[in-house]
């Protein structure tokens, strides 16, 4: 009992820590009619190790310098998926700014607004990396 009563707590802990991101992500999601998201730290360790490899070999491209694609970066985080998709942005210096910019790119928009997304995660990597993970547990 004590050990789901502490998961619980630390899950709770962990979207308490991003409250911006994910009410800018529900938000748009409602806007469209579209279930809430939960943030899932795996899907935010994922987002940040793209990012910080990104960013330490000065490269942008949802292939990683190791050949990784999105579903080997969830894998790696332990996240058991049936979807996942990935946005990334450079440049933007803030929350609002990279949201606009992803809003405006069909593709993006696309990842955030998919009905079969369930959690995201968003780091944001030294030079202003944004990478976003969307996903869904099997």
């Amino acid at each position: 009992m004590r050990y789901l009563i502490f998961a619980w707590v630390l899950m709770a802990a962990a979207v308490q820590a991003d409250p911006a991101i994910l009410a800018a992500v529900n938000a748009e999601r409602a806007s469209q009619g579209r279930a809430a998201l939960v943030y899932d730290t795996r899907l935010e360790a994922a987002a940040r190790a793209h990012g910080q490899d990104m960013a330490a070999r000065g490269f942008f491209s949802h292939t990683g310098s190791d050949g990784s694609d999105i579903g080997d970066r969830l894998r790696r985080a332990g996240y058991a998926f049936c979807f996942g998709a990935e946005n990334i942005a450079a440049g933007q210096r803030n929350l609002s700014d990279v949201m606009a910019s992803w809003m405006g790119s069909r593709g993006h928009r696309k990842n955030i607004l998919h009905r079969k997304a369930r959690a995201v995660g968003v780091a944001r990597a030294k030079g202003n990396r944004w990478v976003m993970v969307l996903a869904a547990p099997c």
